[in-house]
């Protein structure tokens, strides 16, 4: 994919997000052939876009993911702080891109993860996080969901990154994040349910992975970036006047409201 047809892409990518539109008729000739030059044109998304860093997003973490993707190994993408809020959270369902509610556990580093040439060892990792939160993602994806373009598409689109909902603190993560039983509620009645063992074996696997996909790569994970670590309950298609309740054993929840109106 040459360097003007990336930019390109890019350039549409970018009006999409600051306009909050999806792109509707994607010309074939600017879906990356390549799931590299599709991360290319992610990071180059985020440097024209010139918005502060949430961290990263990462999905396609469960064997019900994959098997719908078609895929081995999950995806990834960049996530922004203007679109992380605290719960309870209220959004304004029409101003939103085909939303989907997923619960999953979002860990925030405390310390660099750089690039290297030895990989990283998960004794390293958990040393590097700070804190793991409840969280709820709002996955938006900058085209629609009736008519996606192929997947290369959807990763330079940061794999349909969205909103981010935190939660309560999980104390105590150290112990083990596995046993975790997750339930989505909404309007009061359990629609998902999941734990964290399903997410990768272990919430902070997807966070090795990761690591280790920008350390092949070149880059790295810094400290203050939080890993918003794959659905532990599946996709959820929100509608408008619908409440959702992440529920994370005794431990956390986080809650969010997606009020009617037009945008």
């Amino acid at each position: 994919m040459q360097t003007d047809r990336r930019l390109q892409l890019a350039e549409l990518l970018c009006a999409a997000r600051r306009d909050g539109k999806q792109i509707q008729d994607l010309p074939p000739h600017l879906v990356p052939e390549t799931e590299q030059e599709a991360y290319q044109v992610n990071g180059m998304v985020a440097e024209l876009l010139g918005w502060d860093a949430l961290g990263w997003k990462i999905a396609a973490t469960t064997p019900a993911m994959q098997e719908k993707l078609r895929r081995t190994r999950p995806i990834y993408g960049r996530t922004y702080r203007r679109h992380a809020t605290t719960s309870p959270a209220r959004f304004r369902h029409g101003t939103l891109l085909d939303p989907l509610v997923e619960c999953e556990f979002f860990v925030t580093l405390g310390q660099d993860l750089p690039a290297r040439d030895t990989p990283w060892r998960m004794e390293e990792i958990l040393g590097a996080v700070r804190t793991v939160h409840a969280g709820i993602e709002v996955a938006e994806c900058r085209f629609p969901m009736e008519a996606l373009p192929p997947l290369p598409a959807v990763l330079a689109d940061g794999s349909a990154s969205g909103r981010y909902v935190f939660g309560g603190l999980i104390e105590g993560w150290r112990e083990g994040l596995e046993e975790i039983p997750v339930v989505l509620e909404v309007d009061g009645v359990r629609r998902r349910q999941g734990r964290g063992s399903d997410v990768m074996g272990n919430p902070l696997g997807p966070v090795l992975w990761l690591a280790e996909a920008r350390r092949r790569e070149g880059g790295g994970l810094r400290a203050g970036e939080t890993i918003s670590t794959g659905s532990a309950t599946g996709m959820f298609p929100v509608q408008a006047g619908q409440h959702v309740r992440a529920i994370f054993g005794d431990l956390a929840e986080v809650q969010a409201a997606f009020e009617t109106g037009a945008p």
